[in-house]
Parts: structure tokens; sequence; C-alpha cells
């Protein structure tokens, strides 16, 4: 996937073992969050990193941030295995990359640990607000994610009301949970899993939904489907069991290829909103933190607003190029990185001898 830089970071004696993934700074440095996660392999962990870097370049690019992409996961549970000496670990680690990369929260990770890592480095975002962050930016994610979905009910129905839709959510974390309200103050009639059943549970009394087990969310009949727990999701295996108009997650690589996936869907008549343009209002929101006037909540919601405006531009080129909108996003995406690289090669000093 052409990245620039695999860091792989490890402290035994602390219980780190982490792997950090640049895959793009021409826009700028690379931002994206930290995950922890109880990977199988080494190899699993590098497949999930390489794939979650490449999607945060195209990310901050369609969004018109001034960043590139990058990634870490950290291997282990992060029910149990976190300590304060690991992050601190982490975080030197971070460091060391001298700001070509800025960490977040991302799955498994709250504002504790990045405040641990806020000990030993200033390239970290998502900090508390006590401490001048904007603190955990799932609720920007989900509200992303929420007027992406309005923009492709536009696009699929019509009318971007979501009022009655029948609306699937995998996942009971925080996006979800915040996404379900969106959608519960919005009258939607909804559906929720998770492969922890009291946290789907928890949810469904919240918002008033059904709680169905984690193989039922993909049989159900559908207006949205919306994955918001893990990648890969729809693949080759669940897509011939689909019954829905939309797919419209806070996920990142909700698609298992994205190419193939992608064209099983429209074949199906099934609307697949890109999941790194929908869920950036994460990346959004913590962008505004590394202004230097410092994070600005109001305008983190402004510009994760426009991704409403975003994926109907995507829809539009898909229709006119004969592209899926996967396909669509990430040329326009990939357009706007080879423009920026372009003006960066004609404005660079040329270097002079002298003897």
């Amino acid at each position: 996937m052409e990245h620039e830089q695999l860091v792989f970071c490890s402290r035994p004696e602390v219980g780190l073992k982490a792997i950090v993934a640049i895959h793009d700074t021409t826009l700028g440095p690379a931002l994206g969050g930290t995950r922890m996660w109880h990977y199988h392999s080494e190899d699993e962990a590098i497949k999930d990193v390489l794939r979650l870097s490449r999607g945060m370049t195209y990310k901050a690019a369609i969004s018109g941030l001034n960043f590139g992409g990058g990634k870490a996961v950290i291997i282990g549970d992060s029910r149990t295995d976190k300590t304060e000496a690991m992050f601190r670990a982490f975080g030197k680690f971070i460091d060391g990359l001298a700001g070509r990369y800025i960490t977040a929260e991302d799955v498994g990770m709250t504002e504790r640990e990045m405040s641990w890592i806020h000990f030993e480095t200033n390239h970290v975002t998502g900090i508390p607000k006590s401490l001048g962050g904007g603190g955990d930016p799932s609720p920007v994610t989900a509200y992303g994610v929420y007027m992406g979905m309005k923009a492709a009910a536009k696009r699929a129905y019509g009318s971007d009301s979501l009022s009655g839709k029948r609306i699937g959510i995998q996942g009971a974390g925080s996006v979800a949970t915040h996404l379900a309200r969106y959608l519960k103050n919005e009258n939607a009639t909804l559906f929720v899993t998770d492969i922890f059943k009291e946290k789907a549970q928890k949810l469904a009394d919240e918002t008033g939904a059904k709680s169905v087990t984690p193989d039922d969310i993909y049989t159900l009949d559908l207006h949205i489907f919306s994955p918001c727990a893990l990648g890969g999701v729809i693949n080759s295996d669940t897509i011939p069991h689909l019954s829905c108009d939309i797919i419209a997650g806070g996920a990142n690589n909700i698609l298992d290829d994205e190419k193939k996936h992608a064209r099983m869907l429209q074949d199906r008549e099934i609307l697949f909103t890109p999941d790194y343009v929908i869920n950036a209002g994460g990346i959004i929101n913590i962008s505004t933190e590394l202004q230097n006037e410092g994070y600005n909540e109001k305008l983190a919601m402004e510009r994760t607003s426009e991704i409403y405006n975003t994926v109907l531009k995507i829809f539009e080129y898909a229709d006119t190029q004969n592209l899926t909108p996967v396909e669509a996003s990430n040329l326009l995406a990939e357009d706007r990185i080879q423009k920026v690289s372009s003006l960066q090669s004609i404005y660079k000093p040329k270097h002079t001898h002298s003897t």
C-alpha cells in the first residue's frame, strides 16, 4: 500500500507491543488513533494497522484537512492489560517520531490513556478538555455518521428524513451509542447488536431499540445497515444475506475487499456510503485541537456537518464516471493529494553547491 514507514515498538517489561504505520504525509503530519485489540497474531495486527493508516490518508484528504494518514495498534486486551507504565512507554515511542505521527483515541482507548501518553509527548490529541483538548471524539464521529446516513437517505429516497426508517446498528460502543441517540431523536426504528450481549441490551434499553444476535443483524429487513464495530464485515459470506437499501456505518474498512465487495453491493443495488468519509468526524474533531487557538467544539461540529455535502458530491461523481462510491471517493482524495504533491515539487528549493 506504499506506506512511508512502519515502526515496531517493544517494551516487554511493561507489556507493550505496538505497531505504528505512517502511510502518507504529503498533506501534513500523519494523524490517526491508537487501537488496542487482542489480535491473534502479529501478522493480523500488521494487516489491520496498514489498512487503517491508509484509510486515514484518504479520510483526511477527502475532508479537506492538512494532515496525512497514520495509525497505531497495541496488541493486548484493553479490558485487562492497561497500565500507566505501558502508555507512558508508548508515548515515548510516539515522541521519538518527532511529529511525523500524531496519535489519538480509537477502539479500546479512552481519555485516561491519552493523558498518560500526553505525559511523554505533545504529539497526541483527544486529551481531556481539562487539559485543553477535545476529549472523547466519538460524539463528533457519530454526528458525522448521522449526517452521512441522512445524505445517503436523500440519495436513495429523495428525502433525508430518517423517521420510521428501520436501521440496524452493529456494535454498541461509544460511536454506536451516540449514533443511536441521534436516530432515536429522529424516530427511527432501531435494532442493535454487539458481541457483548449486555452492552447491546443496555443500549437497547436506553434508546427503545430491539437487541438482536450478532448473526441476525445481517438478515434483518432494513432500510439502513450501520456497521459500527470492526472492519471486514461486508464480505462474500455476508453480502448474499443482506436485505437493506443502504450501508452507512462508523467502522473503518467495512468492506473486506474494497473493489470486489463494492461491486457486489452495486450489483445488488445496495448503496454503500464510503466509511472513511462518514466517520471522519473524529479526525475533524481532533484536528481542531492542533490549531493555534486550541480546540473549538463549535467549529468541529460545523466542519463535520459538511460530510453531508461531501457524500452527495461523491454519489454524483460516481454516477457521472460509472464508478462505485468507493472508487469515486478514492479518486477525489487521490486527486487532492496529487495536486498538493505537484505543487510541492514545483516549489521545492533547489540545492546549491559551493566549492
